[in-house]
């Protein structure tokens, strides 16, 4: 959701370090004390940029970037001891969704490669409206329609293509431009369930 190109691009860096992208919060949130040494991996990089490639999509790679706090946030709270390497895709600057259900279709096979995709965003993100004593409507109504979109599809082969293609047309949810005045951080969860297409109806593990 923190990193956009002109063209999906992948960090291939073997030791990609942390990029702290953001600015006023307490000293315990930045270096030295927040770290995660996680490795990145030059083979899957490669791996990635073959896949993207035989689609169209242009990749690019890079080495200089660390991985954002949309990255090493959720990766330091499932797997603490950073001892699994991780590789960064960028999103595309048009924020088109079909561009991104492409990115996340070409990425299926590492399913069967042992990858994890993961896609890090949030089902709301308005900076301006979201800091309320109470979960607004707004909120609630938006997150409904898209765990509707992911989870409540019939079961069986074509339950994830008809989820993929309910994403595709999220601005026909409720309230969706205000719980995304921009989509940067919707679209991981379109580029993960498109690349989760043909596994069937999704699960929410949380409440």
């Amino acid at each position: 959701a923190h990193w956009e190109e002109e063209h999906p691009t992948i960090n291939s860096s073997e030791e990609p370090g942390l990029l702290y992208d953001y600015f006023g919060f307490p000293e315990y949130t930045y270096a030295p004390h927040l770290t995660y040494p996680a490795k990145g991996s030059p083979a899957l990089a490669a791996r990635l940029v073959s896949l993207l490639d035989a689609v169209g999509l242009k990749p690019r790679t890079e080495t200089g970037r660390g991985f954002d706090h949309g990255v090493f946030i959720p990766m330091k709270l499932m797997f603490p001891d950073a001892d699994v390497p991780i590789v960064q895709v960028s999103l595309t600057r048009d924020l088109d969704p079909g561009r991104h259900i492409e990115l996340g279709r070409a990425l299926a096979p590492l399913r069967d490669e042992g990858v994890l995709i993961v896609g890090s965003g949030s089902l709301t993100h308005n900076m301006q409206a979201g800091f309320q004593p109470r979960t607004p409507e707004w909120a609630s109504s938006f997150v409904r329609w898209t765990d509707d979109a992911v989870t409540q599809t019939p079961q069986g082969a074509e339950a994830s293509e008809r989820s993929v293609d309910r994403l595709r047309n999220w601005t026909m949810a409720p309230s969706a431009r205000v719980a995304h005045p921009r989509e940067e951080h919707l679209l991981p969860l379109i580029v993960a369930a498109a690349a989760a297409e043909g596994l069937g109806t999704a699960h929410r593990l949380l409440p």
